[in-house]
């Protein structure tokens, strides 16, 4: 029987913080646009009602722009999600945490994990929805550009999170 290697230790916050900024320049230069994920979604959206229902995604105010010029498939925050998957599969794998498993505390049950994650990620794809931006699009690239929205978003998702901590770890210890 084979014994899992020890995973390594996670890779220097300040260290993965330089790298994502320059990640984000060359993003700027190289492409003329900054970093997002929520656009991808949208544009894949628009893809699939174009293939069922063409007429009904050409009359949408929302799937027009995904709908020009490259097309919905090869729309630029697609590629860069495609790309975000694949890095980060090679990350985990590189560093030995290429599982497969449901971490939780032991207060509450797998299934109440996934159905608490599911939920959290229904909120924040809705949160995304109405700040027209997700995560990635309002912190990095609203606050690159000096955004007052990108530093609001910054600034209160950071007192959130502070605020918030205490309380999940009882849950989790």
């Amino acid at each position: 029987m084979n014994t899992p290697q020890p995973a390594r230790a996670y890779a220097d916050p300040y260290l993965a913080g330089a790298a994502l900024g320059l990640v984000l320049l060359a993003a700027f230069v190289l492409v003329g646009r900054g970093l997002g994920a929520s656009g991808a979604f949208a544009s894949t959206a628009a893809g699939a009602v174009a293939l069922v229902a063409p007429e009904q995604a050409a009359a949408s105010p929302l799937f027009a722009h995904y709908l020009s010029a490259p097309g919905p498939w090869l729309e630029w925050l697609t590629v860069e999600l495609l790309g975000v998957m694949l890095g980060a599969w090679l990350s985990a794998a590189l560093a030995g945490r290429l599982l497969v498993t449901v971490e939780h505390a032991a207060a509450i049950t797998r299934r109440q994990r996934l159905a608490l994650a599911f939920g959290g990620g229904v909120l924040m794809a809705a949160g995304a929805v109405f700040a027209r931006g997700c995560t990635s699009g309002q912190a990095l690239t609203g606050g690159a550009l000096l955004g007052v929205g990108g530093w609001l978003f910054l600034v209160l998702a950071f007192a959130s999170a502070y605020a918030l901590a205490p309380l999940l770890r009882k849950v989790w210890s």
